[in-house]
Formats: C-alpha cells, structure tokens, sequence
C-alpha cells in the first residue's frame, strides 16, 4: 500500500483516505468582541451577541480546544458558560437549586464600576465532521448583566472597556 506524508495533512492512502497525525492542530477559527452587549434577562442563559464561532471538523475522531476570555460586569452575581450548539460544556454537577456554569460567581461586590475577566480553556470531544457552534452565554442572578464595560459605565478614569474572545482549534485525535 502506499502512502503520502504530509506535516500539515498527515497521511494519505493510495485510495484517497486521509488520517491526520495525533496532536496536529488541523484548523482554528476565533473571533473578538470589542462592541458592548447588555441585557436585563435575569434567571436565564442568554448568547451574547458577537461571540459565537463555527466550526466543521475534519475528522470525528478530532478533540476542540475552546479558548475563551470574557470580560463581564453585573449588576449582581453573574455568570458565563461556554456551549457547542445547544448543549452547556464545562459546567459544574447540578447540586439542588445551584446555578450550573462554567465561571461564577462574579459579583461586583456593591460597586457596580467594576468588571471582571472570565477565560479558560476546555477541551471539546464533540465526534462529528457537521458543522457545530461554540458559543459564551452569561446570565446575571437580577438585573442586567454587561459584556466588555462595567454595568454603570461611568465616564471615568476607574472604569474601563475591554474585549472578548473565543477561539476554537481542531486537533487531531
């Protein structure tokens, strides 16, 4: 049988098929948030506008590693998780009426001129070659919850403006 290496590719057969080398970051797709995002939906997960990022795998074999830094501010207690498609990724077990999440509790401590970064990473087995959607989504417990300012934004030396970022690199398996 014979074959071609390639360092980008990996290994291709004599009929075609493709078979990439473990660990070989395949493709990686990111977008940047610098706008503003506010919403008063309170009690629920809601996608913030402008950071969502689509992916289609090569292989269904491949893991995703999902990059993200989000810089929220609550009126109260708020949270962010990250999401494929419609389903929570990296979130904590259910425990009685607890909040799963990804990042929280951020609160603002009685100053709402401030804000706080949430990144981390997660390392996806989603095992498909369809199309997927990584997604940051944030709720705040009451009130409105902000994306890239401080929930009272004031025009001032201590409040600032930030921006956001998911990433999503596809690894071969």
């Amino acid at each position: 049988m014979s074959m071609i290496i390639d360092g980008t590719n990996g290994l291709t057969f004599n009929n075609s098929t493709t078979q990439a080398s473990a660990g070989v970051v395949l493709q990686v797709v990111s977008v940047t948030k610098t706008d503003t995002f506010s919403s008063a939906s309170s009690g629920s997960f809601i996608d913030v506008t402008g950071l969502s990022v689509a992916i289609t795998p090569k292989f269904s074999t491949s893991k995703i590693l999902v990059l993200y830094d989000t810089m929220i501010g609550p009126q109260d207690t708020g949270f962010v998780r990250i999401v494929r498609d419609s389903t929570a990724i990296k979130q904590g077990d259910a425990a009685g009426g607890r909040i799963r999440t990804t990042v929280g509790s951020i609160s603002p401590g009685g100053n709402n001129d401030k804000s706080a970064p949430c990144a981390g990473s997660y390392l996806d087995s989603p095992a498909t070659t369809s199309s997927i959607t990584y997604k940051i989504q944030v709720q705040n417990y009451s009130g409105t919850i902000v994306v890239n300012r401080s929930y009272n934004d004031s025009d001032a030396s201590y409040s600032g403006r930030g921006a956001s970022t998911i990433t999503v690199m596809e690894i071969a398996g």
